[in-house]
């Protein structure tokens, strides 16, 4: 099918920023976002699309092929114009706020071509992607061997007993609820919300980063925050909750910064591995009868999409807590409950079963219908 020249076309307000998780917080439906990501990975493309972004300008390759990433495919998806590879210089030249033209493979500011890249299509997207899953042996070779090389560093985590930080939160005789802003989170966070879950069991709510921002959206309040605190929002870090900073070795926490500026009291823990691991290791040391993970990042597809080379730590805590853990990635898809016709002949049936048993043994509800009856006889005139 052929493209005409204006479907190649769009002018809209720009918003740029090298950290794409920052850029999604200012972005506005109709925007234009300049970015600098290698590999968008699904999560962010998510973001994006979920702004309504018109087109995406990326500086670097939205795709490098290292590995079947789905975040480019999702924005051209969505109807949202993608073109990258168009060079770092292209940051320093867009005004936040300015009207940009993105027309074909060429940016342009004030009627003057100031970047070209490449504008990808589905169709080259999606051969990318079957070509990337056909060669992914080799990447799974890097990845194995990263993993091993971590796990005789950090193997300890799944021995030792973890320096906790002082949580008021109460685990014992409760189930736990993490939260990470992973693929498919705000659907699977969704189906256990229409399931009841949330309500009956009434779990303990953790949410790492983003994830507090998708338990507020649904009208709950987390009880824990923890992470780097770099993709939550400050109206879900005033919620409430008790703010817990990831600290890495040697105790760096850089999301202690933010947290200070705000004014907000925070807890430490010291942890290797990722916020979503320590999330699961602060309830299960703290004694959770279960814990439903939402989320959360357990194949290499998704630690490349997260940036991370190997999964040693997230192997690990979930060798630990793996009695009491639960994983609900996928569950939207578990079940999609039908009515089916037969059921809703079923009910009526059973409807009207129920008004002829309280007719027959009911004496008030018989005079009325034979009121009801002589009245219409006498209206006919029968």
């Amino acid at each position: 099918m052929s493209t005409s020249r204006a479907e190649l076309t769009v002018t809209g307000r720009a918003r740029a920023d090298r950290r794409t998780k920052d850029l999604v917080k200012r972005l506005e439906a109709g925007e234009i976002a300049v970015i600098n990501h290698s590999d968008v990975d699904l999560v962010a493309a998510d973001a994006l699309v979920d702004a309504g972004v018109v087109a995406v300008v990326n500086a670097a390759k939205s795709f490098t092929g290292r590995y079947p990433n789905l975040g480019p495919l999702q924005i051209v998806r969505s109807g949202a114009i993608l073109v990258d590879d168009v060079g770092v210089g292209v940051l320093e030249l867009i005004a936040e706020g300015g009207i940009l033209t993105v027309d074909g493979d060429r940016v342009i500011i004030d009627g003057e071509v100031v970047a070209t890249g490449h504008r990808q299509t589905e169709e080259e997207l999606v051969a990318r992607v079957a070509e990337a899953r056909s060669n992914v042996g080799e990447q799974l070779e890097m990845f194995a061997a990263n993993t091993l090389e971590y796990l005789r560093r950090e193997r300890h985590l799944a021995t030792d007993n973890p320096d906790l930080p002082p949580s008021t939160v109460q685990f014992k005789g409760r189930q736990t609820l993490v939260v990470v802003r992973g693929i498919d989170f705000r659907e699977d966070l969704a189906a256990l919300h229409q399931s009841g879950y949330l309500r009956e069991m009434r779990p303990v709510l953790i949410g790492v980063d983003g994830g507090a921002d998708a338990l507020l959206n649904l009208g709950f309040t987390p009880d824990i925050i923890i992470g780097d605190m770099d993709s939550v929002s400050e109206s879900a870090l005033r919620c409430g909750a008790e703010l817990i900073v990831h600290a890495y070795a040697g105790g760096r926490a850089p999301g202690a910064e933010r947290l200070r500026d705000m004014g907000l009291q925070y807890l430490l823990f010291e942890s290797p591995g990722t916020s979503e691991d320590i999330a699961m290791l602060l309830a299960y040391e703290r004694g959770t009868e279960l814990i439903v993970a939402v989320g959360t990042h357990n194949s290499m597809e998704d630690f490349l999409d997260k940036g991370r080379q190997g999964m040693a730590s997230t192997f690990l805590v979930r060798l630990k807590v793996g009695r009491v853990l639960v994983d609900a990635k996928g569950v939207n898809n578990l079940y999609r409950p039908v009515v089916k016709g037969r059921d809703i002949a079923l009910f009526v049936a059973a409807m009207l079963s129920s008004l002829v048993l309280v007719v027959a043994v009911s004496e008030p509800v018989r005079l009325w219908f034979r009121s009801v009856w002589l009245w219409l006889r006498a209206r006919i005139g029968w």
